[in-house]
């Protein structure tokens, strides 16, 4: 019989062992939930795909969404596709307030939007490769990326006499691109097709120079690839911390973090394509929380990966699916929320988890569907109020307001 001394000592051996080393949660207790349609459109202005919902201070939702007829202009050089995003602004109890920034130039295809603690307002567009930071009364305050000016046309080869069919201009086929609202295409209008224009990645306020960025427009590099300089390659997030310094997510063309101090200034950049602590495939979503750590929505590799202020690897939370869309509440207390949103082809899964800091789940909710109170390809979160989040859907084309009844 083995002494009780060492039964003791094994006990607690096994008991400080880390918790990200044993067997993920077998038991996640599920969260009752009230929901709503929340948002009162006006008649000639119709809600598209919501792919970023954000409240300010006073509670006004601002919605970034694909909308709209998509044009192209195409000329015998260059194609410029515009018009099919747009950001609306609505009061505390979902009515309309106004458009911001209509046929922007960095609008083509929403990908998410995000207020800071000044309540400026920023949005993230995938096609542009542009992240800009509007005032609260929205005007322009600061750029950031380069939307591509050119691409190739592709040449025209014309059918032999005897063809059965005339041959047509075609762009070389979209590998892999993705299904109805479910982020970009492979190869998306206006840069991808011929390749990119080097641009400046670094924020620059209205009318100054530019200031440097990084990220480089291409595929996905090395770790840590980008210099000042180089551009961004369909965007997905923008987060700061309380020092005011400015991450933004180049995640689906790059698989990286910019990192810029609060005036723009490039600071380094961070990441990589791969499956390695440290490194993303698809970056879908980042926030921050009050000591200044990286939360990333590393879809791809299906976890939640933790990193500093600088970007070295702490943790890893790989038992909440593939994470689409995250967000950290404020407050002494904070907490996690993450959507592991159905694909647009299909209506598996699609329920949003509640979790500590530490990756623990408090609970989760939800389910993928077409009705209230169940979720279809969700896009983004809300979490200003802990038990009171706004959702944002790709594929039902609303804003839900979920109200938590946490027992």
């Amino acid at each position: 019989m083995k002494h009780p001394v060492f039964v003791i000592l094994a006990v607690l051996t096994f008991l400080a062992v880390p918790a990200t080393l044993f067997l993920a949660q077998t038991t996640i207790p599920s969260i009752t939930y009230d929901a709503v349609d929340f948002l009162k459109a006006p008649a000639n202005l119709p809600i598209g795909e919501v792919a970023g919902v954000a409240t300010n201070s006073a509670g006004h939702l601002f919605v970034y969404m694909r909308t709209g007829p998509f044009n192209v202009t195409v000329g015998t050089s260059r194609t410029f596709p515009h018009g099919s995003s747009r950001l609306l602004e609505f009061d505390q109890n979902g009515k309309f307030v106004r458009e911001i920034g209509r046929d922007i130039y960095a609008f083509a295809y929403a990908q998410s939007v995000r207020i800071d603690a000044q309540n400026n307002i920023w949005i993230v567009d995938q096609y542009s490769n542009m992240a800009v930071k509007f005032d609260p009364e929205g005007r322009v305050l600061l750029t950031f990326g380069r939307r591509p000016e050119t691409s190739r046309v592709p040449n025209v080869t014309l059918a032999a006499p005897a063809a059965a069919a005339p041959a047509v201009a075609t762009a070389p086929p979209a590998a892999g691109g993705a299904g109805r609202g479910g982020g970009a295409p492979a190869l998306p209008p206006g840069g991808q097709v011929g390749g990119q224009v080097g641009g400046q990645a670094g924020g620059a306020p209205r009318g100054a120079a530019p200031a440097a960025g990084a990220a480089r427009g291409g595929g996905g590099g090395g770790a840590a690839a980008g210099q000042p300089g180089d551009s961004f390659n369909r965007p997905t997030d923008v987060a700061w911390d309380a020092s005011g310094n400015i991450f933004v997510a180049d995640g689906f063309g790059n698989s990286r973090i910019l990192k810029m101090d609060k005036n723009g200034k490039f600071l380094k950049t961070f990441g990589g394509r791969g499956s390695e602590p440290g490194q993303f495939n698809m970056l879908a979503s980042i926030a921050v929380d009050a000591k200044g750590n990286l939360y990333v929505a590393d879809k791809g590799n299906n976890r939640i990966q933790v990193l500093d202020n600088d970007g070295n690897p702490k943790a890893q939370f790989k038992d909440v699916g593939a994470p689409a869309a995250i967000c950290i509440s404020p407050g002494s207390h904070q907490y996690l929320y993450t959507s592991n949103s159905n694909d647009p082809e299909d209506l598996e899964h699609g329920e949003i988890y509640k979790m500590e800091l530490d990756g623990t789940i408090v609970g989760k909710f939800g389910r993928a569907g077409h009705l209230v109170k169940e979720f279809g390809s969700v896009n983004s979160i809300d979490c200003r109020t802990e038990n009171v989040l706004y959702v944002g859907e790709l594929i039902n084309w609303r804003v839900q307001k979920v109200t938590l009844r946490p027992k």
